[in-house]
């Protein structure tokens, strides 16, 4: 994708790129909590009641599927930052239009703009 024309100002870009790093710090910070949690328990018969078991075996699928969710948004926030720098950001995948600033503070990781995510 080539650059873009963006009516976005510097300090609108500014704004953008602090929220996306402030997006990745917390997805960071989230993910090593989860990964910290996530480690495998001992749930042996004797030692851990039979609902117990149930109950951490649940969290531990409900852990993964909350890690792999956030994986995949710090990908999107990751990529996000890498087209600012590329100056490929702003620009909707889909109709090529560029996307209005303040979607891009609501959603800063779209690729879209609102049309394009609707599907009109």
């Amino acid at each position: 994708m080539t650059a873009v024309q963006t009516p976005l100002r510097a300090d609108q870009i500014a704004m953008v790129r602090s929220e996306l790093l402030r997006s990745l710090n917390k997805l960071e910070r989230s993910l090593k909590i989860s990964g910290e949690s996530a480690r495998p328990r001992d749930l042996e018969q004797d030692t851990v009641g039979r609902l117990s078991r149930i109950d951490a075996i649940q969290n531990a699928g409900l852990t993964a599927n909350l890690e792999e969710r956030e994986r995949q948004q710090l990908g999107q926030v990751v990529d996000a930052l890498r087209r600012i720098e590329d100056g490929t950001y702003g620009a909707c995948n889909g109709c090529g239009a560029v996307i209005p600033f303040e979607r891009l503070m609501v959603f800063p990781e779209t690729l879209a703009c609102a049309a394009c995510t609707r599907g009109s």
